[in-house]
């Protein structure tokens, strides 16, 4: 599970290395936990997460601190969370999140670069037992830092396993329906996380050749530089 999602990570952060594009999905998701939450991390979890998650992205402090004003603002645009399912190029399975103010043009979009690849959408739900949720968390490799004994001491609040990377990095990994239990044992042991978020694992990965993989990855290019979605899972394995 670890080291498939280090490799999809490393071919997706490389597609997303824009500025242009992966800020505003960043400060998006920031204005939407600010308004459902409030606006003060120390009492927003969903907020603490998303500063995070923008600040490892090197995202400006102003530009996260006008995002979070920015959800009190009358004009503030109202967002849905809605998910996509479609077949892609080979019978690639891709599981899409998005946060959207505008369905009709998102689910339009989509359908798009479906059916530009040869793909197509299918129903909400024909693909949920394909992929596995998990809270995935991301922390540093410090000196003194015994994973053995964290491992131990997570378990209570829903670890599942430790993975050790070659980057030097820790990825904890649990149920998504433990993510806030994770994520409040980590504080109170004041550990930093430099990430953390809700994954999906295919259940049941592929490979497929580097031929079908460029078909595959050209139309991912183009459903993850949409603005409207937040992230993409592939059963790639």
């Amino acid at each position: 599970m670890g080291r498939a999602f280090e490799a999809r990570r490393a071919s997706k952060e490389k597609r997303w290395d824009k500025m242009s594009k992966v800020f505003p999905k960043l400060l998006k998701v920031i204005t939407m936990a600010a308004k459902e939450g409030g606006e003060d991390p120390a009492m927003n979890a969903s907020l603490r997460t998303a500063i995070q998650n923008a600040k490892a992205q090197n995202v400006p402090k102003d530009n996260i601190e006008k995002a979070i004003k920015r959800a009190s603002s009358k004009d503030v645009e109202n967002y849905e969370l809605v998910n996509y399912e479609g077949k892609g190029p080979h019978g690639v399975l891709v599981y899409i999140e998005c946060a959207t103010d505008n369905t009709t043009r998102t689910v339009a979009n989509v359908k798009s670069y479906f059916n530009k690849a040869d793909g197509q959408v299918v129903p909400n739900g024909s693909l949920e037992f394909m992929f596995n949720r998990k809270a995935v968390f991301e922390i540093e490799e410090t000196e003194g830092l015994d994973t053995e004994e964290l491992e131990l001491e997570l378990i209570d609040a829903g670890l599942e396993e430790i993975e050790k990377t070659e980057e030097g990095t820790i990825n904890i990994f649990g149920d998504y329906t433990s993510f806030g239990t994770l994520q409040e044992a980590l504080e109170e042991k004041n550990i930093e996380v430099a990430k953390s978020s809700l994954k999906r694992y295919a259940t049941s990965p592929v490979e497929f050749t580097e031929e079908q993989l460029e078909d595959i990855e050209k139309m991912l290019d183009k459903i993850e530089d949409d603005d409207d979605i937040q992230q993409v899972f592939t059963n790639i394995a």
